[in-house]
């Protein structure tokens, strides 16, 4: 519906006049050689997915037939610069290596313009030209990098037949007398292209094809930080995992579309603008506007479809459902020059929508909390343009502005995001607080219960502790003497001996995230000569989380965070006491029980990715799988962990640390972020499926599921 805007100008601003767009035609780059003046009649090949909207990598991946005609499409190495990625001045008016450029074909609008709408992407023409990454300062990675990097116009990146140098052990099996797994030596590496990619769902949910392009991403760029750390190399982990992902055809929703995106949520939140580009959210990987062509009616127009507003520009953000976003160009990043910004390309196509009044995907940009040189970024939803206008910015120059309004009836995001940054400022703001903080001081922060559904006051009764309760050390947990390294643990260290028990590497990156899932992850301990500042300390230091405990619905309590959670973070521990086999049942059924029964598929293939780098594929089966023997029961004493609930597709899994070297060594259950998690997501785990071969040790009867997730198995153990 057109509504009369009540904008009125100030002196120092000028309302938009928009001249015919014969004359202001956007004159779209031709990326991978495409001549677009003279464009062949002849269509482009294109692959289409049964599904409709995903690439080849899933399904008919390993058709050779479909995988040699598959496009590599490239993420926008410049462009439009709304998110304050102004990098139009190092590339001109041409976009190097652009593969989701404006479409070919033009795809025709109907009524409703929040249906996805799909066009031909000038990907889709065969190219040898090589993949052209950008580097996006915007997008920083909380691990440092040393060394020299190159300029911001951008780094070239060749399409990886395989990467050399790169050799990995096997984490979760042991060579060697001394309890160290040996690097395989690699005589001859596969090309990414010819690997096995079984690891990839056969599944047309939409859902979980974005889900597992992400973790194959992240997964990658965990292992490349660790590789790129032994070997003192200062490479962006991210767009070298993001190119793998490219040049293998791995990604989602390749198609650009008006309107919302299968598979992706409003509300998810992602740490790096190269996991937009591979699940097709948002196609530049630095320009802030991302737009294509298409028919309305009779008539051709540029149209902007999704924006990221990254918070450089003078960006209005205090309202959680309206966005004053500023227009592209004026900003060079390489040098201090100033200039007016032109009605042109991305700015076009936000003026052209408008008057089209076409729904445009909106992402918007915050700091990360836990990293002061990264950032957060949170897909807020649909959202219209309803006013747009001209003034100048604090730096003297002309400044398009668009105010854009979210579309009613989408689950909350940003405001979501908002509130739970206030409650960690001040929990006393968080409404239904029936305890300020339920562990008394014992946890490093308070744990808040909540309920805002019913009249409930609190769970049962329990003795709140940190540490678990063991009678006696398990017979098969060995003790290991202790590292001998000055002050920390160093990456490539060949003398570290905790190093040598995790396979050679350091499980943890710099910032404290798991690289890999493996059968134990050995933490440095009192036995070792390194400081409490050591990397490889992180789960041993409790909970550094903002947790509230809250009442459900349908499922007594759970457990969620204020805080956005990262990929392979850790979570908590499960505390509780360790009980033995033979008493497990007879006081009764214990809701509160873990056992390290087979876990469901997702968790078990946690470590995705490995062949597409020429490395020994890490195969973990149900069949395979092997329960450590241990059970913990959190009934009458335990931690927040006693308050996760199970999910058939959970959000954390458990993994065995050990750092209790001497003769009474015990493993650690730790929870880890299997995926990034929003503020305010319930955190789970799969509580194991009984119907695994290797969970027929004290094994209790089925149990009905209420996860609600599509592939609910309906019964967990």
């Amino acid at each position: 519906m057109n509504r009369e805007s009540n904008f009125m100008p100030t002196p120092d601003q000028d309302v938009l006049e928009v001249k015919p767009l014969r004359t202001l035609a956007p004159m779209f780059p031709a990326p991978l050689g495409v001549d677009v003046l003279n464009r062949s009649t002849t269509p482009p090949l294109v692959f289409v997915a049964p599904a409709g909207q995903f690439s080849g990598a899933f399904g008919a991946w390993n058709n050779p037939a479909i995988r040699s005609f598959a496009a590599f499409g490239v993420p926008d190495a410049g462009g439009d610069q709304g998110a304050g990625d102004s990098q139009t001045a190092a590339f001109g008016d041409q976009e190097i290596g652009r593969g989701q450029s404006a479409a070919n074909g033009t795809p025709n609008i109907g009524t409703s313009a929040t249906e996805p709408i799909e066009a031909t992407p000038i990907s889709a023409y065969k190219s040898t030209q090589p993949i052209v990454i950008s580097l996006d300062d915007d997008n920083n990675d909380d691990e440092p990098y040393t060394g020299n990097q190159t300029s911001t116009s951008g780094r070239k990146i060749k399409r990886p037949s395989h990467l050399s140098g790169y050799n990995m052990s096997d984490s979760l099996g042991i060579d060697g007398s001394n309890g160290t797994k040996k690097r395989p030596k690699s005589s001859s590496r596969k090309a990414a292209n010819d690997n096995d990619l079984s690891f990839m769902p056969p599944s047309s949910d939409p859902r979980e094809i974005v889900e597992v392009v992400l973790m194959t991403f992240e997964a990658l760029r965990r292992r490349h930080l660790q590789l790129d750390e032994t070997q003192e190399t200062s490479k962006r982990a991210d767009l070298k995992a993001g190119a793998i992902m490219l040049a293998s055809n791995l990604r989602a929703n390749t198609g650009k579309r008006i309107g919302a995106i299968p598979g992706v949520e409003v509300g998810d939140i992602f740490y790096f603008r190269m996991e937009l580009c591979i699940i097709g959210l948002h196609a530049p990987s630095m320009g802030g506007i991302d737009y294509m062509n298409a028919k309305f009616g009779d008539e051709d127009d540029s149209i902007a479809i999704c924006i990221v507003a990254a918070g450089v520009y003078e960006n209005d953000d205090d309202d959680t459902d309206t966005l004053v976003y500023s227009g592209s160009g004026g900003i060079s990043r390489n040098s201090e020059e100033r200039h007016d910004q032109k009605l042109e390309r991305g700015n076009l196509a936000l003026e052209r929508s408008l008057s089209r009044k076409n729904v445009i995907r909106v992402v918007r940009g915050y700091k990360d909390p836990a990293c002061l040189t990264g950032k957060v970024y949170i897909y807020d939803g649909l959202y219209k343009i309803h006013e747009s206008w001209k003034e100048k910015t604090k730096t003297g120059i002309s400044c398009f502005k668009y105010k854009l309004q979210r579309e009613p009836g989408q689950p909350d995001a940003v405001a979501i995001w908002k509130s739970s940054q206030r409650w960690v400022e001040n929990p006393t703001a968080r409404g239904g607080v029936l305890h300020p903080d339920l562990s008394s001081g014992a946890e490093n922060l308070p744990v808040c219960l909540i309920n805002d559904v019913n009249s409930e006051k609190g769970p049962g009764h329990f003795n709140y502790i940190t540490q678990v309760k063991y009678l006696k050390p398990l017979s098969s947990m060995k003790p290991f003497q202790g590292c001998g390294c000055l002050s920390v643990c160093l990456p490539g260290d060949n003398n570290c001996v905790c190093a040598q028990h995790n396979g050679g590497d350091l499980p943890y990156s710099s910032s404290g995230l798991l690289v890999c899932r493996k059968l134990m992850v050995y933490e440095c301990g009192e036995s070792c000569q390194c400081s409490f500042n050591c990397r490889n300390r992180v789960s041993q230091k409790g909970v550094r989380i903002h947790f509230e405990i809250f009442r459900t619905t349908n499922r007594g309590w759970g457990l969620r965070s204020w805080d956005p959670i990262r990929a392979g973070s850790f979570i908590c521990e499960f505390v509780g006491e360790v009980v033995d086999d033979t008493k497990v049942n007879l006081d009764g059924e214990d809701d509160y029980l873990f056992q390290t029964v087979c876990p469901g598929e997702k968790t078990l293939k946690w470590n995705y990715g490995p062949e597409l780098i020429g490395e020994p594929s890490i195969n973990i089966s149900a069949e395979t799988f092997e329960p450590l023997p241990i059970k913990i029961s959190a009934k009458k004493m335990g931690n927040v962990a006693r308050f996760m609930n199970h999910s058939c597709n959970p959000n954390t899994f458990w993994q065995p640390v050990q750092f209790d070297h001497g003769e009474d060594s015990y493993p650690h259950i730790m929870f880890f972020a299997l995926k990034h998690i929003p503020p305010m997501t319930e955190l789970t785990y799969d509580y194991g499926d009984i119907g695994c071969e290797s969970s027929s040790v004290g094994s209790t009867r089925a149990k009905n599921c209420l996860c609600g997730s599509s592939n609910c198995r309906g019964y967990f153990s």
